[in-house]
Parts: structure tokens; C-alpha cells; sequence
């Protein structure tokens, strides 16, 4: 990207790492301290400097870009094309950008947006798109905005993380929004055994369909998949199995009537579940901590996840918008602005005024460890 300036936005020249800079990223992604939530860490630090866009799908676009204090926009399903990406859950994929700012985050989505024959998601898209995202992008956004506060089942789980929320909320309040707090659902949303089995059999059946375009590419199915693994399980596996892999071979195929209707089901709650919220207190949009810092990598015990705030717009295909809202002693953490379906629009501008109001963003420092 080169110096540019387009409706008031400038994009600034993209900073070069130094050679020791790019030897300390190098040393700091090999030596996998904390969690960059995926296995990209490289890139998803080329994006906190501002080298690299990098697109994500799922439930995890938001969690990732929490933990890099970028921001991340994870669209409706169907309004970006999923072709060539290998997919998980062709319910639930959605790619979408992580970027340094909204401004960034908002030109992107409007470049991704084309019409895609080949992804059936997109029949509606090309009715809902907007070529320009950033008309919306307004530093007064949230004055007279409706905003709900989430807080069963998305907070509690890291007392730091709760304090900057309620900072953030305090934040808003300051930037003009009415809050609504709480704006919990009546009951909590529970599908995490049924969300699970949707996203091992969708995986079996995405992948194969993946694989039969990519004639270039030996394995044709994810058991080829498994036993290539398995025979280079010393390069492949050295730190972690592939048990994931394993449950969704064995799962059922995707025409199954029992699935389809389960499918169907958990889609309908969520979707039920913000919707009813955001109707119910005539709201623009709903609010939640990301999800908790960066946790050491444990190679002998597992992840520490602790919790997070992405499973209902995931499951409901809806829309979000995570923005950077500080830091828990060096490690940055994420506010979640979500909305109903095809709302992209209003939650970046709601974003972007959060984003000028508190500007928590701070650059990589390359620190060789933290306390």
C-alpha cells in the first residue's frame, strides 16, 4: 500500500522493519511465549506493523485481532466470498479483514465484497454490499447511539479483562451513547456440544469439496489428510495431536436429516438470541469484551482459554467489529461491537468513533519477555 488519500482518508506508507527487528519477530514467534491465538503468528504480527492484510474466518477473526490489538471485522456470511479458502463451516465461515484501523478495516471490506457465482452464501450479497464502507466512519457515531451491554456467559472469566470493559463502557458513555446494561438475553445461549458436532461434520464435507478444486495437491480427503499426519507425525505433530481431525472423520455426512435439523436449529437460537435482544431495547448494537489477553503457550498442559464473546454471531452468521480497548499489563484485549445481519455499515461507524475517542492502539515493541 503506498501514500494515499481518497473521500478524507489517508493510507500511510507501510513501515519497514529493521533487520534486527525482523530477527527479534522471528525469535519471538519461534519461542511462541503467548498465544497469538492461531497458527500465523508471523502474520498476524506482519498486520500489527502494518506489512501485511490477513484474512480470517469464523469465530476467530475477533479473538485473534483482540489479542494483536488490531481491529478485525468478521461480515454476515454471504457477503465475502469463501472460494479458495479452506473452509471449516461453510455455515459459519466468513472471511473477513484485520487491520490497524477501522479506516483500513472499512476499505478492505468494501474491496472484498464482489458478487461470487461459486459461493451460494453470496445470493443475497450483491443486494446488501456497499461499494464504499467508509461513509459511515464518523467520530460522533455513538452520540444518541443505543448500545446493549452483554455480560451473562462473556464476562466473569478475567477480572482484568472485566475492568477494561468497564472502562470502555464508561468510554462510551463519554462519546455519547445511551447504554443499556444489561442487555442479556432472557436465557444464556447453550450449543457448545451441538456447535461442535455442526463444525466436524461441515469440516469433513467442506474440506473434500476444497481439495477437488486443488488438483495440484496430493491428499484428496481429510482421511488422507490424517494418515499424511500420521506418517510425518514427527514434523507435522510434534507439540499437539490431531484429535479434532479424528471426531470429524467419524462423523456423519452433511445430508443426514438428523444434522441438517440440528443445523437448523442452533442457527435459529442464535440468531433468536441477538435479535430478540436488539429489538427488545431498540438498540444499534450490542457490546462485549473480545475476549482475555494472550495466555502462555503450554506445550505440556494445553491451551488456557478462558472466554470470549464470539460463539452467537458466529452461530447466527451475524456480523462484528472488535477494536482495541487497552491493554492487561502489556497484553492488549478487544471491545465487540455486533449486530444483526447486514449491519456492517453502522457497527464500523459505532467502531470507528470508539476507535478516535479512546485510541488504544499501540504499535509491537518487541519485548523480549513480559513479567
Amino acid at each position: 500500500m503506498t501514500q494515499s488519500q481518497t473521500a478524507g482518508f489517508t493510507t500511510r506508507p507501510m513501515p519497514t522493519l529493521t533487520e534486527r527487528e525482523n530477527q527479534r519477530a522471528v525469535e519471538l514467534i519461534e519461542s511462541a511465549e503467548r498465544t497469538a491465538y492461531c497458527h500465523c503468528g508471523s502474520h498476524m504480527l506482519a498486520v500489527a506493523q502494518g506489512d501485511e492484510i490477513w484474512l480470517e474466518c469464523a469465530e476467530h477473526t475477533r479473538e485473534r485481532t483482540g489479542v494483536a490489538a488490531l481491529v478485525g471485522v468478521k461480515p454476515t456470511v454471504g457477503l465475502v466470498s469463501r472460494t479458495g479458502i479452506v473452509p471449516i463451516s461453510v455455515s459459519q465461515d466468513s472471511a473477513g479483514p484485520m487491520a490497524r484501523t477501522v479506516a483500513d478495516a472499512a476499505i478492505l471490506l468494501g474491496a472484498m465484497t464482489a458478487v461470487d457465482p461459486g459461493d451460494a452464501a453470496m445470493a443475497v450479497a450483491g443486494r446488501r454490499a456497499e461499494a464504499d464502507y467508509r461513509r459511515t466512519l464518523d467520530k460522533d457515531a455513538l452520540k444518541g447511539a443505543r448500545i446493549g451491554v452483554l455480560r451473562k456467559g462473556v464476562t466473569g472469566y478475567s477480572p482484568q479483562t472485566d475492568a477494561l470493559f468497564e472502562k470502555a463502557l464508561a468510554d462510551l458513555k463519554r462519546l455519547g451513547a445511551q447504554l443499556v446494561d444489561p442487555a442479556d438475553p432472557p436465557e444464556p445461549l447453550s450449543v457448545g456440544q451441538e456447535e461442535l458436532e455442526l463444525l466436524l461434520t461441515e469440516l469433513k464435507d467442506g474440506l473434500a469439496r476444497y481439495l477437488a478444486g486443488r488438483p495440484e495437491v496430493a491428499v484428496r480427503t481429510l482421511a488422507d489428510v490424517i494418515t499424511f499426519n500420521e506418517r510425518n507425525a514427527a514434523k507435522e505433530m510434534p507439540h499437539f495431536g490431531q484429535e479434532f481431525f479424528a471426531m470429524a472423520q467419524a462423523a456423519g455426512p452433511v445430508t443426514d436429516a438428523a444434522f441438517a435439523g440440528k443445523a437448523t436449529r442452533i442457527r435459529k437460537l442464535a440468531r433468536e438470541h441477538l435479535d430478540g435482544a436488539l429489538a427488545a431495547h431498540r438498540l444499534d448494537a450490542l457490546v462485549a469484551p473480545t475476549g482475555a489477553p494472550a495466555w502462555p503457550v503450554d506445550h505440556v498442559n494445553g491451551d488456557h482459554h478462558l472466554g470470549g464473546s464470539s460463539q452467537a454471531p458466529a452461530v447466527a452468521g451475524y456480523p462484528n467489529v472488535t477494536v482495541p480497548m487497552g491493554e492487561v499489563r502489556g497484553l492488549p484485549a478487544g471491545i465487540s461491537f455486533v449486530g444483526t445481519a447486514w449491519s456492517e455499515s453502522r457497527l464500523l461507524g459505532l467502531a470507528y468513533a470508539y476507535e478516535q475517542g479512546t485510541r488504544h492502539r499501540k504499535p509491537p515493541r518487541f519485548l523480549p519477555t513480559l513479567p
